[in-house]
């Protein structure tokens, strides 16, 4: 276990953890299937720290099914849950079944499985670790990047991928953010985190990213760039989620709207820059309006950037 899974663990205010080693298949139903499956399997061992009622219930004798369905169907009224999804968990977690809930659509189990996870360690949420074979091919690397994603739009989990496959799997969205930042999936606020994943292009909603984009587009000098891109700057750190990488020149470019101003955020800011230099990246900060407002003085800026860092890597 890392230091900062430890770290979860012993957080009451952070998420409770799920380590899940995927088995590296071809397609996102079937990832996504599997996944569940495992959540199940440990909401089960978790049982019935998660259902109240049901401390003293031991065997699967007589009535006893009946009894923990009618204390789920009570215990999911009370909270907002789906009765018949927390019925069917309670009376396969009592009887030892396996993937008892398959019935049900798949969104009802990612959110009632995280739900309940996270009630039987008394946290506010859940977080799932992903890790799949060492190298995987580009189709199950594809696979396991959008089902990381529907994990996160739809079952309101937090996700980590911890891969080291070739093809660069991009983690998802809130699934980066570092553990001290983690939260459940919720409707967007003003001034959250971008909710939906744009890895390899500017953001639609960020005028300043498009602006940019288009200027680079027709520069030579910019070839091999990456929009909102996710690296892992070094063994130890974790994931970080850029707004404009330059991979082979370890380059990275954040665009800061007005958010960027505030003391919380100016400090993450700072820290962040930091874990990059020290793991070899060289960072480049401009606002939305210098972008938008002096676009030309942006552009020779990164020009130089750039060019600089070509050179220091070409050598002498």
């Amino acid at each position: 276990m890392s230091d900062w899974e430890q770290g979860l663990l012993t957080a009451t205010d952070a998420p409770a953890v799920v380590v899940h080693r995927t088995a590296g298949l071809s397609g996102q139903q079937a990832t996504v299937a599997a996944v569940l499956d495992e959540l199940e399997a440990t909401a089960g061992q978790l049982f019935p720290a998660w259902l109240p009622g049901a401390e003293g219930i031991t065997t699967s004798a007589g009535a006893a099914p009946v009894a923990v369905r009618r204390l789920a169907v009570a215990h999911a009224a009370a909270t907002g849950q789906s009765g018949p999804f927390l019925a069917d968990l309670a009376a396969a977690a009592l009887t030892g079944s396996a993937a008892h809930t398959r019935r049900h659509p798949p969104e009802v189990r990612a959110r009632g499985l995280a739900r309940v996870i996270a009630a039987s360690f008394g946290r506010p949420a859940c977080a799932l670790v992903l890790r799949p074979p060492d190298h995987l091919d580009e189709a199950a690397t594809l696979a396991l990047a959008q089902a990381a994603q529907w994990l996160v739009d739809h079952g309101r989990l937090t996700v980590w991928i911890d891969s080291d496959s070739p093809y660069g799997i991009e983690s998802q969205p809130r699934a980066t953010e570092p553990p001290s930042v983690a939260r459940p999936r919720r409707e967007p606020r003003a001034g959250t985190r971008r909710t939906r994943d744009v890895v390899g292009r500017p953001h639609p909603s960020s005028r300043a990213e498009v602006v940019l984009e288009a200027a680079l587009a027709r520069r030579t000098w910019a070839a091999g760039r990456a929009w909102n891109h996710t690296i892992r700057p070094g063994p130890l750190v974790n994931p970080v989620r850029v707004d404009l990488l330059w991979k082979r020149e370890r380059c990275v470019v954040e665009i800061d709207g007005d958010d960027h101003r505030t003391p919380a955020k100016f400090t993450e800011d700072r820290h962040r820059d930091v874990m990059l230099q020290i793991n070899g990246y060289a960072v480049l900060r401009f606002t939305n309006t210098q972008v938008l407002d002096d676009i030309d003085n942006v552009l020779v800026l990164l020009q130089q950037f750039l060019a600089t860092r070509r050179r220091i890597r070409k050598g002498p």
